[in-house]
């Protein structure tokens, strides 16, 4: 077993930091401050090939692998954690799943122009009343009408719906079939019937916002049904297990963000003339933040590790989705008792990290539906590998780049 990072990765990683000095650290707070979407930040990260890293060459792809992937997302969001949902919507769940079950002409009319961030993506599963089984208390109907599905109902927190431009949305075309009347649409958000309102978050900050979206009679053609119909299930269970990887990732990056922060913290900070960094509390805290980040780490890029040699990779996601996130939400706390009253001044972005790393507690699937996914497979009920399923395109270069 080896752990460390081949050149290909440190250089990938120096080229985020560059990234991250010269095109967000500049003007990331003016985007805050007046809650503009950084859709020509997005652009750029498109064109240097972050979203594209696990998309082939021949659709615009960069061929960086799932782990590469990973290091991108961890440090774009431990710049700033609302440029981390980018990597879902421009590059796991949205255009991935088109990559994953679309037909030639879909893949080629979409994925391009997602993973470049030309066009914005979204993902519509989750409803209102829904709870963790989105998908079993589903509402939204697809009636075929002629050549066009005819869709109605509505969607919950759905991220860049009020700025999307494409979208994977799911909707019953059986409503007595259970998970299996479920069926997936590739939408266009410019057609009459689709309106998103963004849900309003009163302190938070976020410049990228989660939205309410209604459906009302809305009509695409029937050439958009994504699959067959009744494979819905499938293809979100297949969406959510590549997009824990980047959730994981983002939630890795705000814990060493709060890290990076308190260690500064804690030496500049004095307390009767001796930095609080000297202080055993203060010591403890970091120490933890430290190897439980690391821990989570590793969990994240053996994930990435799997996905890059094509194999199942359901369990070690859940693992590390729930893992980080956990050590995430801790860390931030602990950074905000090392900065005590400091931590809520905007001077600083411990609230930020607090905040995201709360909000990313329930993305894709919270703690406690990772632990019920981890201790049925642990347990021998339901194999967590079981929806496992080949991907259609493998990268042509050699991207197994860790040896865990």
């Amino acid at each position: 077993m080896e752990f460390e990072y081949t050149s290909e990765n440190q250089q990938v990683l120096q080229m985020v930091k560059e990234f991250v000095r010269k095109e967000v650290s500049p003007q990331i707070k003016y985007y805050e401050k007046n809650q503009l979407f950084p859709k020509d930040i997005f652009e750029k990260m498109g064109n240097l090939g972050f979203f594209g890293a696990c998309f082939p060459e021949q659709y615009g792809g960069s061929e960086l692998g799932f782990l590469n992937l990973a290091i991108i997302a961890e440090e774009i969001s431990k710049a700033h954690p609302s440029l981390g949902y980018a990597f879902n919507m421009q590059a796991m769940t949205c255009p991935f799943t088109i990559l994953n079950w679309g037909n030639k002409q879909q893949i080629e009319k979409y994925v391009p122009s997602l993973i470049k961030a030309e066009k914005i993506g979204m993902f519509a599963l989750t409803e209102s009343g829904g709870g963790s089984d989105p998908a079993g208390a589903m509402k939204t109907t697809a009636v075929l009408d002629g050549d066009e599905y005819v869709l109605n109902g509505s969607k919950m927190w759905i991220t860049f719906a009020n700025e999307a431009d494409v979208g994977v949305l799911f909707a019953k075309t059986d409503p007595d079939a259970g998970h299996n009347g479920i069926s997936a649409f590739i939408i266009e958000t410019n057609l009459p019937g689709f309106y998103a309102k963004p849900i309003e978050i009163s302190s938070l900050g976020f410049m990228t916002r989660s939205c309410e979206v209604f459906l009302e009679d809305y009509r695409i053609p029937k050439n958009q049904l994504l699959g067959k119909e009744g494979e819905g299930f499938k293809i979100a269970m297949n969406a959510l297990d590549y997009g824990r990887l980047t959730v994981s990732s983002r939630l890795v990056g705000i814990a060493q963000g709060c890290i990076d922060e308190s260690i500064s913290y804690a030496n500049e900070r004095e307390v009767s003339g001796v930095a609080i960094g000297q202080y055993q509390m203060i010591q403890h805290l970091i120490a933890d933040m430290v190897v439980e980040t690391e821990a989570a780490r590793l969990l994240t890029y053996k994930s990435a590790y799997l996905k890059d040699k094509g194999e199942a990779a359901t369990r070690q996601s859940a693992y590390a989705k729930y893992f980080a996130s956990e050590v995430a939400t801790k860390a931030a706390r602990s950074a905000l008792e090392i900065f005590g009253g400091n931590g809520i001044a905007d001077e600083y972005p411990i609230m930020k990290y607090v905040n995201y790393a709360n909000m990313l507690h329930f993305g894709e699937g919270s703690a406690n539906i990772q632990r019920i996914l981890i201790a049925n497979d642990a347990l021998g009920e339901k194999d967590a590998n079981r929806h496992h399923i080949e991907r259609k395109f493998s990268l042509s270069s050699d991207i197994h780049k860790v040896r865990l």
